[in-house]
């Protein structure tokens, strides 16, 4: 579990409050959260960061959207507000680069801000990232699940732990009763109900935008890249993995069986010490 010695603290952004938590010295790590309801950025890495502060400082936010910060975000360039925010943060902290984590929609995140400001970002690790082949297939169900979260009769705690316990991990009993009630008081906060942070896209051009294999600096990204991918996965592809590995430069990627969207949460262990290796000024695993 997560320890009870994380600082927190807001700051402003672009006029906005952006929350985060941090513990640990030495390099940055900043964890990226997801995109699903009630998500924030020590839940989603309760697994994982005491592990990794024990080498880095470990700084998680809530991104733009969820938990203590903003619901501020720009509907027409997702990817491009949420990394905008975190490199406002990272400019308010002081830090010239880091580490990014990214699982999933913070994935994407993770990615967009590499992709825009490459100087700022020394090594990525994506697990299940969105934006990967998004405008070449329909939607998983998975993700249509998560997006309808807030349509129809609205939200309810039915329908988080089915999504949680359906999608995001192999193992539905994995996920304990208390996290699905945190994360449903999180998502039925007033501000998110009237406007969700990860909603269907409005029009081809912020469709466009957010599959991120279509940017053509992706091919020439020199940034070092894990990518981590659970082979059951009901939210992003799996094919996605080999996908960036054939068009990053420096990616390395590593699979896993009888694993879900939240590999971070299930295959902890294995998350920490690959991440944590992988990160490493030495790594066996990286290349620049």
């Amino acid at each position: 579990m997560t320890s009870t010695e994380l600082a927190e603290q807001t700051v402003v952004v672009d006029g906005q409050p952006i929350f985060y938590a941090e513990i640990g010295t030495g390099m940055p790590v900043v964890l990226l959260h997801g995109g699903g309801p009630g998500a924030s950025g020590v839940t989603n890495y309760a697994r994982n960061i005491d592990a990794l502060a024990r080498r880095f400082r470990v700084i998680v936010p809530d991104m733009p959207g969820y938990g203590r910060s903003t619901k501020t975000l720009d509907q027409s360039d997702p990817f491009g507000s949420l990394a905008d925010s975190i490199r406002g943060l990272l400019d308010q902290l002081g830090v010239e680069a880091a580490h990014l984590v990214g699982n999933s929609y913070g994935g994407a995140a993770a990615l967009r801000l590499a992709l825009d400001t490459p100087d700022r970002v020394a090594k990525l690790v994506l697990m299940g990232p969105g934006g990967i082949g998004t405008t070449r297939a329909l939607p998983t169900a998975g993700l249509k699940s998560l997006l309808s979260y807030y349509g129809g009769d609205g939200p309810s705690r039915e329908k988080l732990a089915n999504f949680i316990r359906t999608y995001l991990v192999y193992e539905s009993d994995s996920v304990p009763d208390a996290l699905i009630d945190l994360r449903y008081e999180a998502s039925i906060d007033p501000e998110v109900v009237a406007s969700p942070p990860l909603r269907r896209p409005s029009g081809l051009r912020t469709l466009w935008r957010m599959d991120l294999t279509r940017d053509a600096r992706l091919r020439h990204l020199q940034t070092p890249t894990l990518v981590l991918w659970g082979r059951d996965d009901k939210v992003n592809r799996p094919a996605g993995g080999p996908m960036l590995l054939n068009m990053m430069p420096n990616a390395e990627l590593v699979m896993t069986s009888h694993t879900g969207h939240w590999l971070q949460w299930e295959r902890a262990e294995l998350f920490n010490d690959l991440v944590h290796e992988f990160l490493q000024s030495d790594s066996r695993l990286a290349h620049a």
